[in-house]
């Protein structure tokens, strides 16, 4: 099947929340210059980071042994498309806005390639400018596409002060109505220095953050910006391979996103800003069904009042010792022994609800703090995208807001042509219906992007759509 059949078929357009532009270096670092100066921008640019964004990092260039006795961690090579049409459609906007119409696709919203990584450099100044040449460099080069195509703003996030300045400048601006943000930031742990991986931890801006995020998350909401994720975990824990790049890549979405939805969730901030939309990208939804079941099935067992039947002090110890004096034998009536079982697992930490600032009254309440929140970027050849649709098998019934990422732009998409052939397969195969496959690839991601700003498909292939849309759920 070709676009066109696939297209034949629909009443709705196609939009696609996560393609993505290679950066044109030299304009890139023209606008590096210009936001840093020559000499900041000259450092960022002579990085191992920037090395390994541009795929010809120290890596590539030892034996297998050095890597070993280095552990220098196996980081991606050859992610560009494999055909001279679809690599330079990649790096020219242009040339990809003409070509959307091959691809089947209305309007897509095309993230940053090495970009992604810039918002994650340790100093402050490098970083800070960092984003900022980006922004201006997409903002300027995707402008007159702007029916068809859109970026979104890359956001620092180390400190709350600095994001919110990024934020201002990129809507007030530039006028870009969208924003990844960075997933986590390394800190380094107590007293350990800034010196290893081992020593950094992971602070995903909710639970145990260093910072109050709240007022990002508020001026998101009010300007009308959803919040999104790109952010990947290759090279840390156990994806570490020195040898393996697809041992390290395959998983590692899903790993960074589940650890930033907990943090989210459990830190109580979907209970706070109950208006505010998240999206987590290219990791799929597998990983979210399972967090969503899990949630619920922790919250049944620990959560609330529901701890309380794990209370150590409700358990009749009468009855245990009776029960160890008829089967326990002569082992177990030793006073040491018997004290020692008494003393299993019964320490009181000083708060007993883990699920105390998601504000839950009950376990049906994570549906809203979680499915109603949270959206979900999946590659068009995903087979496990069915499962958010899977509502008989999904706790209370829930469908999660799965989205249409395509990935244009990236190895993952060997032929631009057949990403939306390759999504309607599970239309094909009768595995969703037809209001499921409209919402995966159009309807979902007007609730992410429309529900928080009206006015974000204004002037857009899509724009009469998105209206109507928009109409029919003020009168439901």
């Amino acid at each position: 099947m070709k676009p066109e059949d696939v297209r034949a078929r629909l009443d709705h357009p196609v939009i696609d929340v996560d393609g993505h532009i290679i950066e044109q270096i030299p304009e890139f670092q023209r606008h590096l210059r210009e936001t840093l100066g020559r000499e900041a921008a000259l450092r960022l640019t002579a990085s191992p980071l920037w090395s390994t964004m541009l795929d010809s990092d120290l890596w590539q260039n030892v034996s297998n042994a050095e890597r070993q006795q280095r552990w220098l961690v196996a980081t991606p090579w050859w992610g560009a498309p494999g055909n001279a049409l679809d690599r330079a459609t990649a790096l020219l906007p242009g040339l990809m806005a003409q070509r959307l119409d091959d691809f089947g696709i209305d309007f897509s919203i095309l993230y940053p390639s090495l970009g992604l990584v810039v918002a994650g450099v340790g100093e402050s100044e490098l970083r800070r400018g960092g984003c900022r040449a980006l922004n201006n460099y997409l903002a300027e080069v995707t402008r007159e596409y702007a029916d068809r195509i859109t970026v979104p703003a890359t956001i620092p996030m180390e400190t709350p002060e600095e994001a919110l300045e990024e934020l201002e400048h990129a809507t007030a601006t530039l006028g870009l109505r969208c924003a990844v943000m960075a997933g986590f930031v390394r800190r380094s742990l107590p007293g350990a220095g800034e010196t290893s991986q081992a020593q950094l931890r992971m602070d995903t801006y909710g639970t145990d953050s260093d910072h109050d995020y709240d007022p990002v998350w508020a001026r998101c909401q009010e300007l009308g910006i959803a919040v999104t994720s790109h952010a990947g975990s290759m090279g840390l824990g156990f994806r570490q391979s020195t040898s393996r790049y697809m041992y390290n890549h395959i998983g590692h979405f899903g790993a960074a996103h589940e650890a930033l939805a907990k943090s989210l969730f459990f830190g109580g901030v979907t209970h706070r800003f109950p208006n505010l939309n998240f999206a987590f990208l290219e990791g799929g939804v597998s990983w979210a069904v399972g967090l969503y079941a899990d949630l619920i099935d922790r919250y049944h067992k620990r959560g609330g009042p529901n701890i309380r039947g794990l209370d150590p002090e409700a358990v009749d110890w009468g009855e245990f010792d009776r029960l160890l004096d008829l089967h326990g034998g002569a082992a177990l009536a030793d006073p040491e022994a018997r004290a020692m079982l008494r003393a299993y697992s019964v320490g009181r930490p000083a708060e007993l609800d883990d699920f105390s600032e998601a504000g839950l009254r009950s376990a049906e309440d994570i549906r809203e703090r979680f499915v109603d929140r949270f959206f979900f970027g999946c590659e068009a050849d995903d087979p496990t995208t069915v499962w958010a649709f899977a509502k008989h098998a999904n706790p209370f019934g829930a469908r999660l807001q799965a989205l249409f990422g395509s990935d244009l732009g990236h190895w993952d998409v060997p032929d631009m042509c057949d990403v939306l052939p390759e999504a309607y397969e599970m239309r094909e195969r009768e595995l969703v219906d037809d209001v499921d496959f409209r919402d995966f690839v159009c309807d979902n991601a007007l609730r992410l992007h429309a529900g928080m700003n009206p006015d974000f498909f204004s002037g857009t292939r899509v724009a009469a759509y998105a209206k109507d849309f928009l109409a029919d759920r003020v009168d439901a």
